[in-house]
């Protein structure tokens, strides 16, 4: 994608008005990639642009050194899967399967050998020869999977929430499914979801986008870690990064007007800085037992079962913090930060120190 952008019909001209915001980005052949990010950031126009349903306002888009800018869906050798079911009612389930690879001149019998492969790995060989009407919407999005799959000369496929009319149980099964088939075919494939469990589950790369915008870039790791981004790391985790107003000299942060040793020497930092800390990386101790430790207060207690989420106050900042099943909860508590799990943010980007520049 080179200088990609788009702006609906009707709308003004300014930066706010993009639905997305212009981006270059390379996507390699054979990867899974997911676009994560809430409703309306830019997700599914970015998928369509891909797939040739949407023409972008700006930019060009390659596959290899081929400009497809201008070439239709059929023309691009894409397969896509929508939200809802896309099936045709009077066919089979098998028939279904079968309709993309008859329209494409597969052979018969090449045909029936892949139609009986994507029934077995999406368990709907029993039910081959039912009318697709007679069938509910979950498994009807399963066919619609199904005809994703069945091909096995795409350029890529293109996932746009395909799970949201699946049981809670089968997406599980189904996530896994997927992974596993990307791994055997070796198609690029592209998965659209707000679900973080999904996108961190399936794919290699994970695109997190806000407002027509990518954030950020990476692998699960890298989201988790470093995110790049202040809303990055707060939409992913659960529950997400802590995010506190500090300031900052040298190598201490001041949260609150309590110190906080890091990791690295940022100088006199300016503009709006804030800390990050995952919950998991924040310890809760007795006071007693730890008298260097940041005082908070507990304002509520969650109990998961396997573990309790502190909602901590750290002076009139909120915190959150994670003890282990069986930990009690300390009668005066304090916390500690893993300096090695601090990031610090300006103006909601991460900071690197001076001597090593900001990540874009």
């Amino acid at each position: 994608m080179d200088r990609i952008a788009h702006r609906y019909p009707g709308s003004a001209s300014t930066e706010m008005d993009y639905a997305l915001q212009p981006l270059s980005m390379v996507w390699e052949d054979g990867g899974a990639y997911a676009l994560l990010g809430p409703s309306g950031c830019g997700k599914t126009t970015l998928l369509n642009i891909i797939s040739g349903l949407i023409m972008p306002s700006e930019g060009q888009v390659f596959f290899g050194d081929r400009d497809v800018t201008g070439l239709q869906p059929q023309e691009r050798n894409i397969a896509q899967v929508f939200q809802f079911p896309v099936v045709y009612d009077t066919m089979t389930v098998a028939q279904n399967l079968e309709f993309p690879l008859k329209n494409r001149g597969v052979p018969v019998e090449a045909r029936k050998r892949r139609v009986a492969e994507v029934l077995e790995l999406l368990e709907l060989s029993e039910i081959a020869g039912q009318k697709a009407r007679n069938l509910d919407a979950a498994t009807k999005q399963k066919i619609s999977l199904g005809r994703g799959l069945v091909r096995t000369d795409a350029n890529a496929v293109l996932f746009d929430e395909p799970l949201t009319v699946i049981d809670p149980a089968l997406k599980w099964q189904l996530r896994a499914e997927l992974k596993r088939v990307h791994l055997q075919v070796g198609h690029t494939m592209i998965y659209v979801t707000h679900d973080q469990t999904e996108a961190l589950t399936f794919a290699e790369k994970v695109i997190v986008m806000l407002e027509g915008r990518v954030l950020q870039a990476g692998t699960p790791e890298e989201l988790f870690d470093a995110p790049a981004h202040t809303f990055v790391g707060r939409f992913i985790g659960s529950p997400g990064m802590n995010v506190l107003t500090c300031d900052v000299a040298g190598d201490c942060a001041f949260v609150s007007g309590r110190k906080v040793y890091l990791r690295n020497n940022y100088g006199l930092a300016q503009g709006s800085l804030e800390l990050g800390i995952r919950p998991e990386y924040v310890r809760v101790l007795e006071q007693v037992d730890c008298p260097e430790g940041l005082a908070v207060s507990v304002v509520k207690v969650v109990d998961i079962g396997r573990q309790k989420i502190l909602h901590l106050l750290l002076g009139e900042q909120q915190l959150h913090a994670i003890l282990r099943e069986g930990t009690p909860v300390p009668s005066s508590p304090v916390v500690l930060f893993d300096p090695d799990h601090l990031n610090l943010y300006c103006d909601s980007n991460l900071l690197r120190p001076p001597d090593r520049g900001r990540y874009p």
